[in-house]
């Protein structure tokens, strides 16, 4: 069953990125390595309750 998620910068804290991900084959938390506008580099995002 997949089920959409939000990602959450780790160091703003900005929640820009939605993704969706299947919780059978993933159980643990979602943590991608996503562009953030405002630090303008990549940073950890990770998956929000």
């Amino acid at each position: 069953m997949r089920v959409h998620v939000i990602l959450e910068c780790e160091e703003t804290g900005e929640r820009i990125y939605l993704t969706s991900k299947n919780k059978r084959n993933t159980p643990e938390r979602l943590r991608l390595k996503k562009y953030s506008p405002k630090l303008m580099r990549k940073a950890w995002f990770v998956e929000t309750k």
